[in-house]
């Protein structure tokens, strides 16, 4: 029996990846909109690839603010911003 692996499409660029190579952002219980390196965080999530061009898409066409149902703010996009460069 073959095993399906999971996919997810990303917010920026929209194209259809293996969930294992997408990083999910999380909006928590709390409102706290966050990236979440294990991808089993409690709360809203939304894929994106690792490239920077993907959530500068998502954050410009407010892809992410309405994945997550929630604000994103320039704040919380240029933290997200950092944390993708350092990965």
């Amino acid at each position: 029996m073959v095993k399906k692996i999971p996919e997810r499409s990303c917010i920026g660029c929209r194209g259809k990846f293996p969930k294992r190579e997408l990083i999910r952002i999380v909006r928590t219980p709390e409102s706290e909109v966050k990236i979440d390196p294990t991808g089993k965080q409690n709360g809203r999530g939304a894929y994106i690839c690792p490239k920077l061009e993907c959530l500068e898409l998502a954050f410009k066409g407010d892809r992410l603010g309405r994945a997550l149902n929630a604000e994103v703010s320039k704040e919380i996009f240029e933290r997200l911003k950092e944390e993708l460069a350092n990965r």
